[in-house]
């Protein structure tokens, strides 16, 4: 079984100005991948180091905490320093090849500030914002998980 959640990090979103647009496209491809067992909660919240901290800490309960949005270049884009200060270890190499593989994609994805890392026995990944780079970096982490937890678990190397 994988616990994950995704969290939404967008000022617009959580004042209802418009949907999560990202946060649902996550979901979907991971329950479209088929994994056993998996279970995914969702959460939404501004770009706000308060609020996303807080999000963060009430998910470390799962395998799995992946966030979206706030990992530009923008003056409220403060995403993976928020992580980043939580984390006990970072994953650089999660971080880059979201970052490598993204920027087959688009030539902007080298402007991502995506950040990867460990609390306690949760891997915290930062994913872009837009729903075509949530989809994508989404189905790069699928076949990652299972071994990911697996080696935190200390059940694999």
């Amino acid at each position: 079984m994988i616990t994950l959640a995704v969290i939404t990090i967008s000022d617009r979103a959580s004042r209802g100005e418009y949907p999560d647009r990202s946060g649902p496209v996550i979901e979907e491809v991971l329950k479209a991948a088929g994994l056993p067992g998996l279970q995914v909660e969702r959460d939404l919240v501004p770009d706000d180091p308060r609020s996303i901290e807080t999000a963060i800490l009430r998910h470390l309960d799962k395998d799995f905490i992946l966030t979206t949005g706030g990992t530009g270049l923008g003056k409220r884009d403060i995403t993976p320093e928020v992580t980043e200060r939580i984390c006990d270890r970072s994953i650089p190499g999660l971080a880059e090849m979201l970052r490598w593989e993204s920027r087959r994609e688009t030539p902007y994805a080298v402007l991502s500030r995506g950040y990867s890392g460990i609390k306690g026995d949760t891997v915290i990944v930062n994913l872009p914002g837009s729903r075509k780079g949530a989809r994508f970096c989404a189905g790069l982490l699928v076949p990652l998980l299972a071994h990911a937890k697996a080696m935190v678990e200390g059940r694999s190397h």
